[in-house]
């Protein structure tokens, strides 16, 4: 078992079932996925550059992700439906909590001029997006091999039923929410 899977079980549960008052243990709020995905405008242009945002993913999250096509045709950024525009993996299980892990205590440390993440980037259902501005902050990624620096967008789904529960939730394990915001 992962560190923060046995951190959420022995400290977090028992916490948010005493901040709630929820009475049974499958009450409180879990992380069910998170998905990681790099949207990339310019591969309309560079489709080799898909190929090296598949390799970055596939380093930092140890899973090989899928490639993600337009949906529908937008003439004003000259995309066609079935154009290939991106590509994203969903972890779950044991990937999604070394992921976490890796994310909260070595990435987010690594970002310069670091003072938090935003308290207010949930959707009102329990669920958190967290953009990134590149992928270096991995230390996976080696500096000299990469072609261009790519953000990327970190979204947690949970099973809280609101945002209360949820920023709970992460802050408990240890999402470093700004606190001008918060």
């Amino acid at each position: 078992m992962n560190r923060m899977q046995e951190r959420y079980n022995k400290e977090v549960v028992p916490a948010l079932r005493k901040t709630f008052d929820l009475k049974n243990v499958m009450e409180a709020p879990r992380i069910q996925k998170v998905v990681v995905n790099i949207g990339m405008g310019e591969a309309l242009d560079n489709p080799k550059s898909l190929e090296s945002a598949v390799s970055d993913l596939t380093i930092v999250t140890g899973q090989k992700p899928v490639m993600t096509k337009a949906r529908k045709s937008i003439a004003n950024f000259k995309l066609r439906e079935g154009r290939l525009i991106g590509t994203k993996v969903t972890l779950r299980g044991h990937r999604m909590w070394s992921f976490l892990d890796r994310l909260l205590s070595t990435a987010l440390p690594r970002v310069r001029d670091f003072r938090g993440v935003s308290a207010n980037a949930f959707d009102g259902r329990g669920n958190y997006t967290l953009g990134l501005r590149d992928q270096l902050i991995f230390p996976e990624i080696e500096y000299d091999k990469i072609d261009k620096l790519r953000g990327m967008e970190v979204t947690i789904v949970t099973t809280a039923p609101n945002d209360d529960q949820a920023r709970a939730l992460l802050q408990l394990l240890g999402m470093p929410f700004s606190r001008k915001e918060a």
